[in-house]
């Protein structure tokens, strides 16, 4: 056996054991390889697993072996999992705010949103979505929160910065628009 295939059957070994995202670093680490290396070796394996169910993704700053999305429906069936419910209104809210903004608290979330969102916040981290990233050195040392690789897998995306860009119009731009308008 090459070196090569030895390598990519180790990745995907450790990724199929794993079950949930692996850290870049740390694999090409335990490998003895550099990150590019990883980063050909995976899309080797991907080419293969092209005539498969499965494929590893890229989530931000780890890999992951998945089954492809077209087999989400009978994987579903055989293993009886529930659907789970859409997200709320407010769930979406919360969640763009943060991903947007991220770290931020609860106080930022409940500013931009005018409500109380604690139990909204609360119920992203309990699927996972979003999670506790540490403490402000602020009085209070409130809890900041930002998004997960739980997040990015279920939205699809490599990393936050594949989120679309916000269209930004401020307000004097508006106004001199409505005052062109009267002339």
């Amino acid at each position: 056996m090459t070196k090569l295939a030895e390598l990519e059957q180790n990745i995907q070994a450790i990724l199929f054991a794993a079950g949930e995202p692996y850290e870049k670093e740390r694999l090409a680490k335990l490998l003895q390889i550099d990150l590019d290396m990883l980063a050909q070796l995976v899309e080797r394996i991907n080419e293969f697993y092209k005539k498969t169910p499965f494929v590893i993704l890229e989530l931000d700053q780890s890999y992951q072996m998945v089954t492809r999305a077209e087999y989400a429906q009978i994987i579903k069936e055989a293993l009886e999992v529930k659907n789970n419910a859409p997200l709320s209104q407010a769930a979406l809210e919360v969640l763009a705010i943060i991903a947007y903004n991220q770290p931020v608290t609860k106080s930022f979330i409940e500013q931009v949103r005018g409500v109380d969102s604690s139990s909204v916040v609360n119920a992203l981290v309990a699927k996972d979505l979003v999670e506790e990233q540490g403490r402000l050195e602020i009085p209070g040392r409130p809890i900041s929160y930002g998004t997960t690789e739980h997040f990015l897998r279920c939205f699809g995306m490599k990393s936050i910065e594949a989120l679309p860009k916000i269209p930004q119009q401020n307000a004097a731009d508006a106004e001199n628009q409505t005052s062109k308008e009267d002339l």
